[in-house]
């Protein structure tokens, strides 16, 4: 069997905090290790279950969280930024099931431990038929394409939740009980692992048995995103197939799923751009008071002395999911 794993961070056992998904922060270190522990655990589940092939999708910020020597099982590691799927990258209609490890709320739903929808600056919501959904609704846009079923998603119990109506066969792992956006009532590591490890196995298993369906989503499929002001709106609309349907508001429409999908990521792309974010996980410049300091997250050039920035945003800052 062929199993395609998408990680993020904030779902993550122990992870509360920004600080601890955000390269150059102190916290950093720790998110990428307990997030590591968990990828590991869900490859290998996936194993023992009889995977023989697994790619795993970084999906997280600069999508370059994991250290590649250390990832279980042999899997193949799909990482770096500007990817022209995003959090769906690498999948295809080849893979038998997807695993989605580290998944959050949304930004529109219940309180959940550090919410949001893909950039929390730019969306305050996305719908899909109307729904109310999160990342991982958004991305079953591709899944759907492809046939692919999501058989097995670990997270808090709002992402729970919001998986479900794309996944109604997943076998669900609860790491973490959110008391609010800011705070959660975390397993233990090791207890969070060892669950999401027998649920990978019996998810796979599952999925041996033509247990798992893939997602349903009616077509033409609407997706309505609602951003955080009016000129992200506007701006939404420079991409194909998009067209605004409120002050704050635009709306993608079509037939073809993965159409859908990739103009929402360009959406993204685009309007995390304009913002001045710039690429995924790229940290915003030091307010220290020296110029040192002030350039010190940075990995953008300094300008030359008597230069201004090429643009009125500045250097690119950020970061995501």
């Amino acid at each position: 069997m062929k199993i395609w794993i998408s990680c993020d961070m904030e779902g993550v056992a122990g992870v509360v905090d920004w600080d601890q998904c955000r390269p150059g922060s102190p916290g950093y270190a720790l998110g990428c290790a307990l997030l590591q522990d968990e990828v590991n655990a869900a490859i290998e589940g996936a194993v023992t279950a009889g995977a023989a092939q697994i790619v795993v999708n970084d999906s997280h910020g600069r999508m370059a969280n994991l250290d590649p020597r250390a990832i279980a099982g042999g899997a193949s590691y799909l990482s770096g930024r500007h990817k022209p799927m995003y959090m769906a990258e690498g999948l295809d209609g080849t893979f038998d099931a997807a695993l989605l490890v580290g998944y959050h709320g949304s930004v529109s739903g219940r309180p959940s431990a550090l919410s949001h929808t893909y950039n929390p600056e730019v969306f305050a919501g996305v719908r899909v038929n109307g729904q109310y959904v999160g990342e991982s609704g958004i991305n079953a846009l591709a899944m759907a394409h492809y046939g692919t079923p999501i058989a097995f998603v670990c997270g808090d119990q709002a992402t729970a939740e919001e998986t479900a109506p794309f996944a109604p066969d997943a076998v669900s792992v609860i790491t973490k009980e959110s008391i609010t956006r800011a705070a959660a009532l975390n397993l233990h590591p090791r207890q969070s692992c060892r669950l999401i490890r027998d649920g990978a196995e019996k998810a796979v298993r599952r999925v041996a048995a033509g247990g798992v369906r893939p997602p349903v989503i009616g077509r033409p499929v609407t997706l309505d995103m609602e951003f955080r002001t009016s000129d992200m709106a506007d701006i939404a609309t420079w991409v194909r197939d998009t067209e605004r349907a409120g002050e704050r508001t635009a709306r993608i429409t079509g037939e073809d799923l993965l159409a859908v999908y990739r103009s929402f990521v360009a959406v993204t792309y685009i309007t995390r751009q304009a913002g001045g974010r710039g690429a995924p996980g790229r940290r915003r410049p030091s307010r220290g008071t020296g110029r040192r300091s002030q350039w010190r997250f940075s990995k953008w050039p300094r300008p030359k002395e008597g230069r201004a920035w090429p643009c009125t945003a500045g250097p690119a800052g950020g970061q995501k999911n």
